[in-house]
């Protein structure tokens, strides 16, 4: 069933009458999560504004930000057109954007919105500083994830500022890094390391900004890792992590957090047995858990997946999404399965290796107050879409 986006439906239905496959979401840890990251960013004395492109939807924003004071972090227009409609006034657009979406930034901005957007060429600053409409602009300083941005020290980083600096109806808001890369780390003193290298490449940006004159009121760090890892901030202004709200497989993996922090899992039905193989078929394939195998650089490879039971959402030890096609998921074990304990129609959950990848596939989340799929939950929507 599909629901209107931003809308939050109460269910007297259990996890059995759930049509599969489905996101479940657990309460109890979502706010664990986000509480631990807000305790922590608050105590290095800068703002949190917690990238919401992994929820997509208003509920779990409204959470993220009910305990802290910097606004949220989108990737895509339609993620902050879509939060706009409920009120959410105070944005960062962390991705690069096309010169042929300046309008809807600028019918967004004109409807109140403080829509900030990030830029690493000096091309962009142009089509900016050319547009009819009123920007505020960050400029993406790479820090060595070499995906995009512009190195902090070059004379291309200047050339961009001066362009934003003088055009009219633009503000150089800022500077902004993303230390993706420390998704290679394997140890947390290299994320550590990692995460001073984001802080330094970001604040020496902006004390060339200033020392030419420019004023540079952002400092903006950016990835899970790193926030959780860093010691000290000093010289930013505010971080931008978002997949600590979930977690999954990989986080887990890489040490940002521990399989039982997962919030995420994905409910799905046996349609079934293979006992050639000695497998479980169930409905959630490659486009309901993605086909994401990022865990399978880690010492513990899990698959598409790691399988839990259904009710109290328990990993089941040695069970593992094995192969997905499109609608299908093969379930394996490293002890043999017993189909009876498994009949056709039961159900089970999966824990994804990658949640923003997982949720992109679904509309909303079932949302139960704790692990365990029981009692009553809530549907919470979300948006998709650029």
């Amino acid at each position: 069933m599909s629901y209107p986006e931003g809308h939050t439906y109460n269910s007297t239905m259990t996890y059995i009458d759930i049509q599969t496959p489905a996101l479940v979401l657990d309460k109890s840890k979502l706010s664990a999560n986000i509480s631990r990251m807000t305790d922590h960013i608050k105590s290095l004395g800068v703002n949190l504004r917690p990238h919401v492109k992994t929820s997509k939807s208003i509920d779990v924003a409204r959470l993220a930000t009910a305990d802290n004071f910097g606004g949220i972090t989108v990737s895509t227009l339609k993620e902050a057109e879509y939060f706009a409609t409920h009120g959410v006034t105070d944005m960062t657009l962390a991705a690069c954007l096309a010169p042929s979406k300046l309008d809807r930034v600028a019918a967004l901005r004109a409807q109140g919105v403080d829509l900030k957007i990030l830029i690493d060429h000096p091309d962009m600053a142009t089509a900016i500083s050319q547009h009819s409409g009123e920007h505020d602009v960050l400029i993406e300083i790479d820090c060595g994830e070499h995906r995009t941005g512009v190195d902090g020290q070059s004379s291309e980083f200047m050339q961009i500022a001066s362009l934003l600096d003088k055009a009219p109806n633009t503000k150089l808001a800022g500077v902004l890094t993303h230390a993706g890369h420390s998704y290679a780390c394997r140890t947390a003193e290299e994320v550590v390391g990692l995460a001073e290298t984001e802080r330094a490449a970001v604040v020496d940006a902006a004390e060339r900004l200033r020392r030419a004159g420019m004023e540079c009121a952002i400092v903006s760090v950016g990835s899970t890792p790193t926030a959780i890892h860093a010691r000290d901030l000093t010289g930013v202004t505010e971080a931008r992590p978002g997949i600590y709200m979930f977690g999954d497989l990989f986080q887990a993996g890489i040490g940002s957090c521990g399989i039982s922090d997962i919030a995420l899992t994905v409910l799905c039905t046996v349609i079934a047995h293979q006992k050639t193989n000695r497998t479980l078929i169930v409905d959630a394939g490659g486009l309901a858990l993605s086909k994401d195998r990022s865990t399978q650089v880690l010492p513990a490879d899990c698959g598409y997946g790691l399988v839990c039971d259904a009710e109290k959402g328990t990993v089941l030890p040695g069970w593992i999404v094995e192969a997905v096609h499109q609608e299908h998921g093969e379930i394996s074990s490293a002890q043999p399965i017993d189909f009876a304990t498994y009949p056709i129609g039961s159900q089970l959950r999966i824990l994804p290796n990658h949640s923003c990848m997982t949720a992109a596939a679904y509309s909303s989340y079932h949302v139960f107050p704790g692990a365990a799929a029981t009692g009553d939950f809530e549907i919470w929507t979300r948006c998709n879409g650029w």
